[in-house]
């Protein structure tokens, strides 16, 4: 039942997603801005990115401007199915190729652990509860990384992938806040 749920909200936030992302160039900036300020100072930190697909919010403007401010950028790789990510180290002029779901990768580089991970997204609600395309990925990977250190998950989307509520299993992990372009959304569960 979850999910068939699951999927029919993935085709309404996809459906919203893609109209958002005709206005990307206008809404983009707005959103690096934000989350540049809530991710901080970023020397000596190590941050996962991602690299866009299909309508994705793209968060390489901030990767580039987190690079150049002193952090080290990673982004996720694939293992496999039912596996959780493992994080290569990126740089804006990283040689990349293609990976599983037409995600580019870098081809070289060293693996890196993130304390801090910048989570694409299909849907949210206003609890922070995530939709992603299905795989599991990012859960089983926040569940390992939470359990070995502190690690903040900041999802990034446009506004109109929101919905009235996500439809949760007991293995889905929470984002720590979500930025959109008109800003940060913290649980309303926590202080802000």
């Amino acid at each position: 039942m979850t999910q068939d749920a699951k999927s029919a909200a993935r085709k309404i936030a996809l459906a919203a997603r893609q109209l958002a992302h005709a206005d990307a160039a206008v809404k983009t900036p707005a959103a690096t801005a934000s989350l540049l300020a809530e991710i901080g100072p970023a020397k000596g930190r190590i941050i996962a990115g991602y690299m866009p697909i299909r309508t994705e919010i793209s968060p390489l403007p901030a990767m580039a401007a987190l690079h150049n401010a002193g952090a080290r950028l990673c982004v996720p790789v694939i293992q496999g199915a039912g596996q959780p990510l493992e994080f290569r180290e990126w740089t804006p002029d990283m040689p990349m190729e293609s990976g599983p779901f037409g995600a580019q990768v870098p081809s070289r580089g060293d693996w890196l652990i993130p304390d801090t991970l910048i989570v694409p997204l299909v849907a949210f609600d206003a609890t922070l509860h995530r939709l992603g395309y299905g795989g599991g990925f990012y859960d089983r990977t926040l569940e390992r990384l939470r359990d070995a250190a502190p690690t903040r998950a900041i999802g990034l989307a446009y506004a109109a992938q929101e919905l009235p509520e996500v439809p949760q299993e007991p293995t889905d992990q929470p984002l720590d806040t979500l930025i959109t372009e008109n800003g940060q959304i913290n649980d309303p569960g926590t202080s802000p």
